[in-house]
């Protein structure tokens, strides 16, 4: 392919297109939506940002992947792998954990990975991600998951505490297991369970969405709230505002960034590669480099947090029949339609509902099997995974909760009572749904 043709203006989509892809298209579309917009709300929380934030980086982002991007199937919101990320540098320059506080700085961020992705295409760095060790990777990503895991049990439980590193926050949910919230944790548990059973028996159904649809049902008509189950809260709902990015925060920011936007490229690329037919083009590095760079940096000013191509959400693209990303247009207007209409609903929803959609996704990174069949081909190569896995767990887990852990917010609703607010960090028995992805805040 003629550089000419590598970065052509208009996206390949408009010429590929006709009926019958937009007959699969549009329904792959819908589908995806239903799956991926839930994900990328529990992605937000994961990283202790509002929901919203989720819904805008499926929607900005998206729209511009599928104008820029080479893959033709590549779903580019945000990832489990990016969330805990982002999670780790916002809790360095927002240590009091303020919502507004941390939206800019998460822009800050954005922006900071989008530049230097867009630098990376106009140096030819796409090369770089063929030198990426593949245990690395995989001890990076289940060292995340477990972290996310252990992060998110207290709210399937109901129970509070004062965030710590990882092994804190064990021992501290073994010992407050008692004071857990049975209702609480028939809810988290009821949606482990429905999450599985789905992705079992009726694997091309969007179980997200109807988990979603369920336990705001279920709020609405028995009260939940009542009996101890937390629900998110009001969240933000009409047309994202427009955010300026706080640039004094770069200094600190960068680094990460740099970190973040080689993660948002490897799996951008690895997931594009991984679900190109054979009759499609591969995903051109470069290119991808310039897309996804460009994405977050439309993102950022509109609040979106840091984001990429996602194997998962690829993978149900792909499933649901997606041909173009025209699909990924239709999935970022129904972001759009839920921003606009759907809050006051999504307010409704548990918590722990939202705890159990990330505890099962992010489940899936902790592969034991791509740690034996590593130890069976090379001894070195296994120990490169057990140092990555070691090493997130220890040392990005004790940075992100060194000034991000506390359990609630001066001031902040209460997620059980809205008409109480936080009056005291101590007090553990009302802690704001506005602040998610912490537990025992």
């Amino acid at each position: 392919m003629s550089e000419r043709t590598s970065f052509r203006l208009l996206p390949e989509w408009l010429a590929l297109g006709g009926r019958e892809s937009l007959r699969a298209d549009i329904p792959a579309g819908l589908t995806s939506g239903a799956v991926i917009i839930p994900k990328a709300m529990a992605f937000a929380m994961i990283a202790g940002l509002p929901l919203q934030t989720g819904l805008y980086t499926a929607l900005v982002p998206m729209l511009i992947y599928a104008v820029l991007g080479t893959s033709r199937v590549l779903s580019v919101s945000t990832t489990t792998t990016l969330a805990i990320l982002t999670a780790a540098q916002l809790g360095q320059v927002v240590p009091n954990g303020d919502p507004g506080a941390l939206v800019r700085a998460s822009s800050t961020l954005a922006l900071l990975v989008g530049v230097a992705l867009v630098l990376g295409c106009i140096l030819r760095l796409g090369f770089v991600a063929n030198f990426i060790s593949e245990p690395v990777l995989v001890g990076f990503k289940a060292g995340i998951g477990l972290v996310i895991v252990v992060d998110q049990i207290p709210k399937i439980l109901g129970i509070h505490f004062p965030r710590g590193p990882f092994v804190h926050n064990v021992v501290a949910t073994a010992h407050d297991i008692r004071s857990t919230s049975m209702a609480t944790l028939a809810v988290g548990l009821a949606t482990i369970i429905f999450l599985l059973s789905m992705e079992r028996f009726l694997p091309k159904t969007p179980a997200p969405l109807f988990a979603a649809a369920i336990a705001i049902a279920g709020a609405h008509f028995f009260h939940l709230q009542h009996h101890g189950v937390e629900l998110v809260g009001r969240i933000s709902h009409g047309l994202p505002s427009l955010v300026r990015p706080d640039l004094s925060l770069a200094t600190v920011l960068w680094p990460g960034a740099l970190g973040i936007a080689l993660m948002s490229f490897t799996e951008t690329l690895a997931s594009g590669r991984a679900f190109a037919r054979n009759d499609e083009p591969a995903p051109q590095a470069d290119r991808e480099l310039l897309a996804t760079g460009l994405a977050n940096v439309a993102g950022a000013f509109v609040g979106a947090m840091p984001g990429g191509g996602g194997t998962t959400q690829t993978a149900v693209n792909v499933h649901a029949g997606a041909r173009t990303q025209f699909a990924e247009v239709v999935t970022a207007a129904m972001a759009l339609g839920t921003a606009l209409f759907l809050a006051p609903l999504v307010a409704m929803m548990p918590q722990a509902v939202m705890a159990a959609m990330v505890i099962v996704y992010s489940f899936r990174l902790i592969k034991p099997k791509e740690f034996l069949n590593i130890l069976k081909i090379r001894g070195t190569e296994f120990s490169w995974a057990i140092v990555a896995f070691a090493g997130v767990i220890f040392v990005l887990e004790g940075d992100r909760c060194r000034n991000h852990c506390f359990p609630g917010h001066i001031g902040a609703p209460c997620s059980r009572s809205p008409g109480l607010r936080v009056e005291a960090q101590a007090r553990n028995q009302c802690i704001p749904a506005t602040i998610a992805g912490t537990s025992g805040r």
